[in-house]
């Protein structure tokens, strides 16, 4: 079929488990698949010629965007490991410079929106190393191919329809409407339904250009938090050193309460005196203690990895000037995704886990394995180990 390229490793098995069954198909279903978004499209507002333009050189959909979907290293590899190339040295110095320079633009848009400086570039630096690799993807064409395979539902099929609502607008060009192989668009990465509701002219050019303004990129990644519900009164989160003897089953509190407890941060400042939070250990009683907020969770609603969160605001943290992690990463065995199933799929059997075995580690599964471990008068950290899925499957 049109578009199949030869791929190397796990991801060429991918592709070939993906192109099978479509392969039987011969290019008019994708075409019919494309004629039958006409009439929804127009229901949008968007014009034949609109609709033409942006499927004049989109003829088939692209294995290379599908192979994708079974790989995404914030969910497949072990936090410490992303950290190392999300907050890196590099990408540190680099964020530290640009908030010089747009010293002005970005204290204007934290007095509007509250959202702190160093989480809007934190953002930026992740998604787009600042700009510099927005996606070289175009939009239509990696939407188009997830929706005609229907990877997640009609998640994509509507994202695409909201892609040429984008074009209809005249915000963009087709053939400069470009991004991720996922189609999350331009230097913010947003889905097309998030930049129609949250995308912001912030250079006042009667455009929300997230593909080449600086300006209209931050304020829109500012403006999202925002609508997410950003506190400007807390941080995302803080490195915290636990007393002996810690009683890790109330890990849910207000500041104060877990500062009354005996919980200090590791950069030797106070915690504040309100707000709620829980604790994260995202490598278990050996590695780094964080207390998140409810910031945490606004990060998250960006993207739903918890690795991805920590590294938005530790990178926050050190582009601000703070220090790196004072506590090492364990070093010991971990459960892969195969793992993970088993483990969400055994403490389902036991009635503390709802929800997919999905094979990644998030907020369910922590809180699952935590009922297991109170319930088994284990430190009840969250933390899936080897060694917790031998005891729920009853091995020695």
């Amino acid at each position: 079929m049109r578009g199949l390229t030869v791929l190397r490793g796990a991801a060429s098995l991918a592709v070939l488990a993906w192109a099978g069954p479509l392969a039987a198909q011969d290019g008019a279903d994708f075409t019919a698949f494309v004629q039958g978004l006409r009439s929804d499209a127009e229901a949008r507002g968007v014009s034949r010629a609109t609709f033409e333009a942006a499927f004049r050189d989109v003829t088939a959909p692209d294995v290379d965007v599908i192979a994708r979907t079974r790989k995404q290293g914030e969910f497949n590899r072990p936090v410490w490991d992303y950290l190392v190339g999300a907050v890196s040295p590099g990408r540190i110095a680099r964020g530290r410079a640009l908030a010089g320079r747009l010293s002005d633009t970005l204290a204007a848009i934290e007095a509007r929106t509250g959202v702190p400086r160093w989480i809007v570039l934190a953002f930026w630096g992740i998604e787009s190393e600042f700009g510099a690799s927005p996606g070289t993807v175009p939009t239509v064409r990696a939407l188009a191919s997830l929706a005609y395979a229907r990877h997640r539902g009609a998640l994509f099929r509507d994202e695409l329809l909201a892609a040429l609502q984008i074009l209809e607008r005249g915000d963009v060009a087709p053939q400069a409407m470009k991004g991720s192989w996922a189609g999350a668009m331009g230097q913010v990465q947003f889905l097309p339904s998030t930049y129609l509701r949250h995308a912001v002219d912030g250079d006042g050019d009667g455009h929300r250009d997230i593909w080449a303004s600086q300006v209209d990129s931050l304020a829109s990644i500012a403006g999202y938090l925002q609508a997410l519900g950003w506190n400007p009164a807390v941080s995302w989160g803080y490195e915290v050193v636990l007393p002996p003897r810690f009683d890790l089953s109330l890990y849910r509190a207000d500041l104060s309460d877990f500062a009354g407890r005996g919980v200090r941060r590791t950069d030797g400042k106070s915690l504040p005196s309100e707000g709620a939070a829980s604790l994260l250990l995202p490598g278990g009683l050996g590695g780094p203690v964080f207390l998140i907020t409810d910031n945490f969770e606004v990060i998250r609603s960006y993207n739903t990895s918890d690795s991805y969160a920590l590294a938005v605001g530790h990178l926050a943290d050190r582009l601000g000037g703070g220090p790196p992690l004072a506590t090492p990463w364990p070093t010991g065995a971990r459960l892969d995704g195969a793992g993970l199933k088993r483990l969400q799929t055994g403490l389902s059997a036991k009635g503390v886990y709802e929800g997919d075995a999905d094979g990644r580690a998030g907020p369910k599964l922590r809180e699952a394995v935590r009922r297991y471990q109170i319930g088994e008068g284990l430190p009840a950290d969250g933390y899936a180990t080897p060694a917790l899925l031998a005891r729920v499957e009853g091995r020695p």
